[in-house]
């Protein structure tokens, strides 16, 4: 069964925490240093938040399935909508959690992942360009046509990265 995904990037975690959890009525499901997540019923959601440095805002949507083979059919329709644009990432450590996933782009340039966790991950995943593996959202580039970027895109891991950075 799919669970429908939503992941916004926060400013002040402690304060988005706090209102999030009054809005849902519940504390998040799992909480870390720089990230929170809610796995709430009904609706069925994953909405996640994040204050990793990233532009304040939607960071992207997706669907989280249960089984290898939902999977790939989220894969199959992800190529028919975007023309064959599809960002496959594998299996990696990413948001507290080791999953395999694909990312594809809408017309607009919004980001949807999709992807089947397998366990808990220590970490967060990892925040730098163009690692195979990386925790990271792939973007477009000027040419609303063309599919999204062979590498995606993040905030580097380091303290010294700026917001727009990367993906403003």
């Amino acid at each position: 069964m799919k669970r429908f995904h939503a992941h916004v990037a926060v400013e002040n975690l402690e304060t988005s925490i706090d209102f999030y959890s009054k809005l849902f009525g519940h504390p998040p499901t799992k909480m870390r240093d720089d990230y929170a997540k809610w796995m709430l019923e009904d609706p069925r959601i994953n909405f996640a938040i994040s204050a990793r440095g990233h532009a304040v805002g939607v960071n992207h949507f997706g669907f989280q399935v249960d089984s290898a083979e939902e999977l790939a059919e989220l894969k199959r329709l992800a190529a028919a909508a975007s023309s064959g644009a599809v960002l496959e990432q594998g299996v990696s450590a990413c948001c507290y959690s080791d999953s395999e996933k694909h990312w594809t782009i809408d017309p607009q340039g919004l980001a949807w992942e999709h992807f089947h966790t397998m366990s808990d991950a220590v970490g967060f995943g990892i925040d730098t360009e163009n690692q195979a593996g990386a925790c990271c959202i792939p973007v477009r580039g000027s040419d609303r046509d063309a599919p999204p970027a062979k590498a995606a895109c993040c905030i580097p891991a380091d303290s010294s990265a700026t917001q727009g950075a990367c993906c403003g």
